[in-house]
């Protein structure tokens, strides 16, 4: 059996590019501390990142929902990028049938030299965020399934029924 990677996004905001390394399953379990750590380095001016998936397991819509929403950000301010690599052939076939490839970069090569060295380093992991509550949840995975459709609007048929219940919880309160 193999061994079960716990999820983790192990940083270093040191390194230019900002290097990610993606442990495990990403998920909407883990996706809002990958949100606020990038928007707090592009508050800080930082607008390169290096996203390093090797040991990442899976992903879900809400995590794919979440880089898109980052990759837009970078676009609407102008520049920047995001760089994926390392990517397995399940994770790409994922990023490639949401039209995320569209937005940012898969490099099917190595990670930068920087990333290497980061991963060398210490990296930091991202302290998890206190669980979010039923409503921040709903808030969370409907901003990132917009993502999505804003990446490609033939998303919007494939999350729909996701959308639809999303909006009417967030509008509940």
């Amino acid at each position: 059996m193999p061994d079960v990677v716990p999820p983790a996004f192990l940083v270093d905001a040191s390194c230019d590019p900002v290097m990610i390394r993606v442990e495990g399953r990403a998920s909407f379990q883990n996706s809002a501390s990958l949100r606020d750590f990038m928007s707090e380095m592009r508050r800080q001016g930082r607008a390169r990142f290096v996203m390093d998936f090797k040991n990442c397991t899976s992903m879900d819509s809400t995590f794919l929902g979440v880089l898109a929403g980052a990759a837009l950000d970078l676009r609407k301010a102008g520049g920047g990028s995001l760089v994926l690599c390392r990517v397995g052939e399940r994770n790409l076939e994922l990023i490639q049938n949401l039209g995320l490839h569209r937005l940012l970069t898969v490099d099917a090569g190595a990670c930068v030299p920087c990333a290497e060295n980061a991963a060398a380093a210490a990296p930091v992991a991202l302290a998890p965020q206190g669980k979010l509550n039923e409503l921040e949840n709903a808030r969370l995975v409907l901003a990132a399934h917009e993502n999505l459709v804003a990446a490609d609007e033939a998303n919007r048929a494939k999350f729909q029924d996701v959308l639809s219940f999303l909006k009417g919880r967030v509008e509940q309160g």
